[in-house]
């Protein structure tokens, strides 16, 4: 691997670890991009409709281990370059959209948690986005008036652009409220009242349960509940823009959770709340917001328990009569995960091994015909043309890399044709004219 290439070892040990453990690494994802390009740029159109103040929702479904995670976290990155906020989260028995005993809550409070930018990926921005906008602010104060920090005619000339700012978020539902707690952080962070500050915090964390206990902290007699949390995503996302940023993406994976609900009526109440954010975007309610929704096929197709069981969303996302595998509608608003290429795994394990034999500091002794070794067997089991996925191929070879960097003395050839591999084998001998592997050159 050339010096310009070359992979720092934290990044190599992260993204080698998690792709062995079956998770998508959140670092490192550029050096292991391969395929998806038509899928990624439709998403980015959608990057450069909310930039300019719209909003957009797309599903990204496919199987698991397919690569859906995998897009979501590359399309995070990206946003995250060209000044977005993004918050992320996963669904599961606790965090749903809707729920009678704060499921709803449970994932705005994931939501937020994981609120991440650019300069702060890892998640927990919320503190650092409203202390950047209040010194912002101040800065663009002095700049505008040439007075110095300490003249008292500065702060009055903050106060206006803060409360510009303020005004344009209480239009908004709940919106009221909603400034009114940006003010009172604006004050607490002039006044180095950092209890007030916390509070504050608190509150657009969704931790306060009784309207009580946040009336005596702050003044409001409103708290975020299981039914309006959707609402203050969308203050965010306009609060955000005002801020300096450029919009604000929402990212959920694991829809298939609500697929698993098993009371009928609490699913149907799910699908209600998805339909209200699906209808805010599109019909331009939501402002400098962009929402990703991850799911299996089944847990939307499945008319009886799957998203297409609540009529109102079937009539909005099925597809129509053209698209079909190999020519989808990628401007539609389901994006369906078409299987990677044998082409593609192949350049895709090439640079795993690279990543592999320069982390560990040896020299790379795959060769270019044992990795079509590998990938031919891989492809070549039955049922492998529409149900192998990215994430098994990956786990399989990155377990060979491995046991050949521990046991020198093996080889690659007599792993591939151990007891775990020789009916596969028996399968790519006999199909490689239908499975096309024919094409491949060494």
């Amino acid at each position: 691997m050339d010096e310009q290439k070359r992979v720092p070892k934290r990044i190599s040990q992260t993204v080698l670890n998690s792709l062995k453990g079956g998770v998508v690494p959140r670092i490192g994802l550029p050096y292991i991009t391969v395929g998806r390009k038509s899928e990624i740029e439709a998403l980015l159109h959608d990057v450069d409709i909310i930039s300019e103040g719209g909003a957009s929702f797309r599903f990204i479904v496919g199987r698991y281990g397919s690569g859906k995670s995998f897009l979501l976290q590359t399309v995070r990155n990206y946003v995250m370059d060209r000044g977005f906020i993004v918050a992320d989260a996963d669904l599961s028995p606790e965090r749903r959209l809707q729920g009678t005993k704060g499921q709803g809550l449970a994932t705005y409070r994931e939501l937020i948690s994981n609120l991440s930018t650019k300069t702060k990926p890892e998640g927990g921005a919320l503190t650092l986005v409203l202390d950047r906008w209040i010194s912002a602010v101040q800065t663009e104060a002095i700049v505008e008036t040439g007075l110095s920090p300490d003249d008292p005619a500065l702060a009055a000339a903050t106060d206006k652009k803060i409360f510009a700012v303020t005004a344009s978020v209480s239009e908004l539902v709940h919106g009221f409220e909603f400034a009114k707690l940006l003010s009172a952080y604006y004050r607490a962070y002039l006044n180095g009242d950092d209890e007030t500050k916390a509070n504050v915090v608190r509150w657009f964390r969704g931790e306060y349960t009784l309207k009580s206990e946040a009336k005596e902290a702050l003044g409001v007699n409103i708290i975020i509940t299981d039914d309006d949390w959707y609402d203050y995503l969308n203050l965010f996302a306009a609060f955000f823009r005002l801020a300096g940023y450029t919009g604000m993406f929402i990212m959920i994976d694991e829809l298939v959770n609500i697929y698993k609900i098993p009371n009928s009526v609490t699913r149907q109440y799910n699908y209600e709340k998805l339909l209200t954010m699906y209808n805010d975007t599109l019909q331009g309610k939501a402002k400098y917001l962009g929402i990703l929704m991850g799911s299996t096929p089944q847990a939307l197709e499945d008319k009886r328990r799957g998203i297409y069981s609540y009529e109102a969303l079937r009539s909005r996302l099925a597809e129509g009569r053209f698209s079909k595998p190999g020519s989808r509608d990628l401007l539609a608003p389901v994006i369906r995960l078409e299987p990677l290429t044998a082409e593609e795994m192949l350049v895709l394990c090439e640079k795993l091994s690279e990543m592999h034999a320069d982390l560990y500091g040896y020299k790379r002794s795959v060769t270019t015909s044992d990795l079509v070794g590998f990938i031919k067997i891989e492809y070549s089991r039955i049922g492998a043309d529409i149900n192998i996925t990215p994430r098994e191929v990956i786990r399989d070879f990155i377990e060979l890399l491995d046991l050949l960097y521990q046991h020198p003395e093996m080889s690659i050839s007599s792993l591939l044709e151990s007891d775990e591999f020789s009916y596969a084998k028996s399968e790519a001998v006999s199909d490689d004219a239908e499975t096309g592997f024919a094409e491949f050159t060494v």
